[in-house]
């Protein structure tokens, strides 16, 4: 029964179930409902698919999140970066509004649907941690500047294409001609009033009287106000007459349960692309469902994250929908609005489902452009360009990592961009463990501590050498550890004995072990003793699997006092005796 407890999440909060929390999450349900139609609309259309599929993809996600997910305020559902590379993905195999790219984009959400599972049913959620924070953080803002500057396409009435944000200038300027001053009107328009409602309208309903959460929450889904005037403009004025692009008709009724082709060709094209769909879409979703679980002191299973995504993209394939992952703004809105359990999603959905059924008339005049301006304000919030300042100044690796990864995916795309990230960051970490920082300790007057003798005044004998290991001895950083030892006693010919500090090694891997041999064979051939302090239970129970114990000429010591002790007795004496430095 645990285990089912485990995997079947709404066993646990649903036996707790109110009535007042049911009042609770219907509320929020009607304010998320209202935010996430135009949005599912929106990206669907980034994604290239035909308006009512983003419809498609809200309802059976939020449903089965509701059943396997953890988190109690994280809203499923499209989203603009996933959009995006589904939209690459998708380009790559089919043209767009063939039902082959539809077919691709509803494949592409089946492949990631069952790789999510099974990452989670292996528990391999740790690989998403090979995608560092610089990388992600690099990828949305480069990803959000392209989805940002291809929707001005739309709302100025012109025609661009490309998978890069270079493709689509270099296909926009030719256009910029033609702009269609309708469109053009009522998308720049569009656009500054939601910048407006962004910072502007919650100041003035609080000055109205309005109670801050009030506020806030209207702000939020104040982008309605500009859908439904811009619709009404259209329709009024008959504006798609003067060539205003609108939605037309959007096929009333719910989804039929369907599956995509199970062609292996067309698989083996889309599996890497789903695979950096599943990861990026996993690591958005998960930073937000922490940072809201954190607030109110509840509980998120990272694993269980995994099953739970992955039977949301399973439902979104199988009603017809793309990839889908946790929104970052819906689950806000569905935070501050007081949401209490997952079961606020799942009436959403029914919310969704019901606009599908009887509202979807009322979008027929609906004009792109306004739906363009919803995007570009909504990923705007995701650049953040100060972060490559503030990462370059902590770390140049790291801000290497997300300069590269902002410039190949503006130049080359989504999945190029962050192949290449990912790539450079494993090549740096490596690069940068190769190498790993070891310091000559001596003792601080006064004190058993023991100290880098270039900050501090310490205490050495010139016949012991110890030095601090400050990172795990594996395969890459094993010959550099050998080559220090073997030139720090060439240098030193008074050296009789070698210690080596290891408080920060967590492990120590089968070609540092050797190295480790090698270390103390050499160092016996030249009179010298090899000794270890302050080594981890977890790394001594490996050691003692193996011979070197038994071959060590020296020994292993609690402490780097007890080590320095045990060969300079006075030394140690004396030095603690000493007054310490001020």
């Amino acid at each position: 029964m645990k285990s089912l407890h485990k995997y079947l999440p709404i066993l646990t909060w649903g036996a707790e179930y109110s009535r007042q929390t049911l009042v609770n999450d219907l509320v929020v349900a009607c304010i998320v409902t209202v935010m996430l139609i135009p949005q599912s609309l929106a990206y669907a259309l980034l994604a290239g698919l035909p308006p009512q599929v983003g419809l498609y993809a809200s309802m059976a996600p939020l449903l089965l999140y509701a059943v396997f997910g953890t988190s109690r305020a994280l809203a499923v559902g499209p989203v603009a970066v996933a959009s995006l590379m589904t939209a690459a993905a998708a380009g790559q195999v089919a043209t767009q509004g063939t039902p082959e790219y539809l077919g691709a984009a509803v494949a592409l959400a089946m492949i990631s649907g069952l790789l999510l599972l099974a990452m989670g049913l292996l528990r391999l959620g740790f690989l998403a941690n090979f995608l560092s924070h610089p990388v992600i953080s690099g990828f949305i803002t480069a990803s959000a500047i392209q989805i940002a500057v291809g929707q001005f396409a739309p709302v100025l009435g012109i025609h661009a294409h490309g998978e890069s944000f270079v493709a689509i200038v270099q296909s926009m300027v030719p256009n910029l001609g033609a702009i269609n001053p309708y469109t053009a009107g009522i998308g720049l328009t569009s656009l500054a009033f939601l910048f407006w409602v962004r910072r502007g309208l919650k100041p003035l309903l609080l000055k109205l009287g309005l109670g801050e959460r009030i506020a806030d929450i209207l702000a939020k889904v104040g982008p309605v106000a500009a859908i439904a005037v811009t619709t009404a403009a259209v329709w009024g004025f008959g504006l798609s007459e003067h060539g205003v692009k609108i939605v037309g008709t959007v096929p009333q009724g719910l989804p039929e349960l369907t599956l995509p082709s199970f062609e292996m060709g067309l698989w083996a094209k889309l599996l890497v692309p789903a695979l950096l769909i599943s990861i990026v879409g996993y690591v958005e979703s998960i930073s937000v469902a922490l940072t809201l679980a954190a607030k109110r002191r509840q509980r998120v299973d990272p694993d269980q994250e995994l099953i739970a995504l992955g039977m949301s993209n399973f439902g979104s394939a199988v009603s017809g929908g793309f990839p889908v992952t946790g929104g970052f703004s819906r689950s806000v809105v569905n935070f501050d609005a007081g949401a209490e359990t997952p079961a606020a999603g799942a009436f959403t959905a029914i919310g969704i489902a019901l606009a599908t059924l009887f509202l979807t008339p009322l979008l027929y005049f609906l004009p792109n452009a306004t739906l363009a301006a919803t995007i570009i304000v909504a990923v705007l919030s995701l650049v953040n360009l100060g972060a490559i300042k503030d990462t370059w100044r902590y770390s140049r690796a790291d801000g290497a990592a997300m300069v590269a990864t902002i410039i190949l995916t503006l130049i080359a795309g989504v999945e190029a961009g962050l192949i290449a990230g990912v790539g450079l960051s494993i090549f740096l970490h490596l690069y940068q463990t190769s190498k790993p920082h070891v310091a000559v300790v001596g003792q601080i007057p006064g004190t058993m501590s023991f100290r880098n003798v270039a900050r501090h005044d310490v205490v050495t004998d010139p016949e012991i050498l110890s030095l601090r290991v400050d990172e795990s001895l594996y395969f890459p950083n094993a010959r550099f550890l050998e080559e220090l030892v073997n030139e720090s006693v060439a240098a030193s010919p008074a050296i009789l004995h070698v210690i080596l500090e290891c408080p920060a090694v967590n492990t120590i891997d089968s070609s540092a072990l050797e190295s480790l041999e090698a270390i103390n064979n050499r160092l016996w051939d030249g009179g010298v003793t090899l000794h270890l302090s302050e080594v981890k239970g977890p790394v001594m129970d490996r050691l003692k699997r193996s011979h070197f114990l038994e071959q060590l000429s020296g020994k292993v010591h609690l402490s780097h006092f007890d080590a320095v002790s045990s060969i300079k007795p006075d030394l140690t004496r004396r030095t603690l005796e000493a007054p310490r430095a001020s």
